[in-house]
């Protein structure tokens, strides 16, 4: 999921018996109501609001592409906000909740606070709620914005979204820290993080691909030109060429306003590009380069070298992610306002 997100084998059988069990309670729901999502309290599907709001899919793309035209910025900060909110309490809207005086929410977590383009989705749940109030859900219109300001360029959408998400009401700092994939993450841990929300070794290096676009802050990654083993080193997997780049960009260990693009000549378009740079060992952070520590992770980024491939691969484990842990049926509520609990 855009910076840092920015996707087996598990550690533990309890794991794996735990992931078997959802996998197989998922296909039961595919198989039987040909949706995907929670069985119970109802699923997700194709154009859920079909009845309630015709035109919801329509609005919400059209307002996402009316903001990304003037903000080639957009989609990155979009995918990486939605890729933050599903892996929290799963894909319910909870990222975009402000804090209130008894609560610090998601947002103040330190992964989010560079995430930005919050006034932007409030717009366009504004614009849907001209047409149809208190119909759509803000985690819906979050999907649904993320799919089409990536897909802006190309004038269709990259992976389909089934819809019938419900808004959560809870949002904590705490929980924020707790599961989002951080930058300096090595291949177990990142493995961990992704196996807890369902999600496998594939889409682990699938979705690490939206490092595509957007950029990463100095602080996420400097520790790997200047003092990767706390001997004031430089992190020897990262190719010396671009080291001595980042360098120029990031003056020292302390700069945390300063960014680079995550995937270099790729800032803006989103593409396959960025497994070119991982097999140059050009990832720009820890987690980037810990897909060539394991043999399996490898040959999946060799085989995303394939543009086709990748953007297969990648429409199928966004869809996935999508529906972790997703609120439906009588679940959570429908807010009116994104940033504040009904």
């Amino acid at each position: 999921m855009a910076e840092p997100v920015l996707p087996m084998p598990f550690p533990l059988s309890i794991s794996k018996v735990s992931r078997m069990r959802n996998q197989a309670l998922i296909l039961l729901c595919i198989v039987v109501f040909g949706v995907i999502g929670t069985c119970h309290g109802g699923s997700l599907r194709k154009k859920y609001y079909k009845k309630t709001c015709p035109n919801a899919e329509e609005i919400i793309k059209t307002a996402t592409e009316k903001h990304v035209a003037n903000d080639p910025t957009l989609p990155a900060r979009f995918l990486r906000m939605h890729f933050h909110d599903c892996f929290v309490r799963g894909c319910d809207g909870s990222v975009l909740l402000n804090s209130t005086t008894n609560n610090s929410a998601e947002k103040d977590a330190i992964p989010n606070l560079t995430l930005a383009g919050f006034d932007v989705i409030d717009d366009i749940k504004a614009e849907v709620e001209k047409k149809c109030p208190n119909v759509v859900s803000c985690a819906d219109v979050l999907a649904l914005a993320a799919r089409d300001a990536v897909s802006f360029k190309f004038q269709r959408p990259l992976w389909e979204v089934l819809t019938g998400r419900r808004d959560g009401r809870v949002s904590r700092v705490s929980e924020a820290l707790a599961n989002l994939p951080s930058p300096f993450s090595n291949f177990t841990t990142l493995v961990r993080n992704f196996a807890n929300q369902g999600l496998n070794v594939h889409d682990l290096v699938v979705l690490s691909g939206g490092h595509t676009i957007g950029v990463g802050h100095c602080n996420a990654f400097s520790n790997r030109l200047y003092n990767f083993t706390g001997r004031g080193d430089q992190d020897p997997s990262l190719n010396p060429t671009y080291a001595a780049f980042l360098k120029t960009q990031c003056r020292n260990l302390t700069d945390n306003t300063t960014f680079v693009p995550m995937d270099p000549g790729s800032v803006f378009t989103f593409d396959n590009n960025y497994y070119v740079t991982v097999k140059q060992n050009k990832g720009l952070f820890q987690s980037d380069a810990a897909l060539l520590t394991n043999k399996g992770s490898r040959n999946i980024v060799n085989e995303l070298v394939d543009p086709k491939k990748f953007f297969t691969e990648f429409a199928q484990s966004m869809k996935r992610m999508g529906a972790i842990n997703v609120l439906t049926g009588n679940e959570g509520e429908i807010r009116k306002k994104c940033f504040v609990v009904n």
